[in-house]
């Protein structure tokens, strides 16, 4: 089946879009800054986070992003519901925040004081926490801590917030806690898959392999911090 086509007025509502973020990206960016400093400024946190890393969505990424989401509407017969008026609250990953520390069992204690830390800046959790992983360990570990799992056909692991802010014009911000080693995973597929996927086979299929190093460099840190603090007994 071909792929649906964009029709000139449609192509002109992604235009007027991206120029709405565009204008109002500061307000984005001061939402994100506070959410970073509240984050940075728990005191909490500190012990458990390895470092952060932040940003804006690239406009070219939002046009390419709302461009498939259109393109989705038709294919599904579904209406495409996103305006200017609610931009900043329908795209959930206009901010990012990403936080990354050294092994899997830390998200046992980072999770809690994640949820507290929204509800005392009355934040709005309004999706997740959830992680998207692969293989059924991760998935019984993450249950067993109240955080619902995804299937992730990528072969990564990764735990997923979106908050929104407390303002008069509502805001969102996507959050994503992961590990060191699925940090490396991260940026490479990045590099090659966003915001289209690359048509190279053999990149697809290392990229894969890469995953499942990761996911194994994870549990051998789990690991060691595991004989660590058994011998600390």
């Amino acid at each position: 089946m071909a792929k649906p086509k964009l029709y000139k007025r449609e192509s002109k509502l992604i235009a007027e879009l991206v120029a709405e973020y565009e204008r109002e990206k500061i307000l984005i960016d001061s939402f994100l800054q506070a959410v970073l400093s509240d984050m940075q400024n728990t005191d909490t946190l500190g012990p458990l986070v390895h470092s952060y890393r932040f940003r804006l969505k690239d406009p070219t990424h939002l046009a390419d992003k709302l461009e498939r989401k259109i393109i989705k509407c038709k294919e599904n017969d579904s209406a495409f519901n996103v305006t200017s008026d609610n931009l900043f609250e329908e795209i959930n990953d206009l901010a990012g925040i990403r936080i990354l520390h050294l092994y899997t069992a830390q998200i046992s204690e980072l999770d809690p004081i994640l949820r507290e830390l929204f509800c005392q800046k009355n934040y709005e959790l309004i999706e997740g926490p959830f992680a998207r992983t692969w293989d059924n360990e991760s998935k019984a570990f993450f249950n067993e801590n109240n955080i619902d799992t995804e299937e992730s056909e990528t072969l990564y692991t990764s735990v997923h917030y979106v908050i929104a802010s407390n303002t008069r014009r509502r805001m969102t911000c996507e959050i994503q806690v992961r590990t060191l080693s699925e940090e490396v995973w991260g940026e490479v597929d990045h590099k090659l898959n966003y915001p289209h996927k690359t048509d190279s086979l053999p990149c697809s299929e290392q990229l894969k392999v890469l995953a499942r190093v990761t996911s194994s460099v994870s549990r051998l840190v789990d690991s060691i911090f595991r004989t660590y603090e058994d011998s600390q007994n």
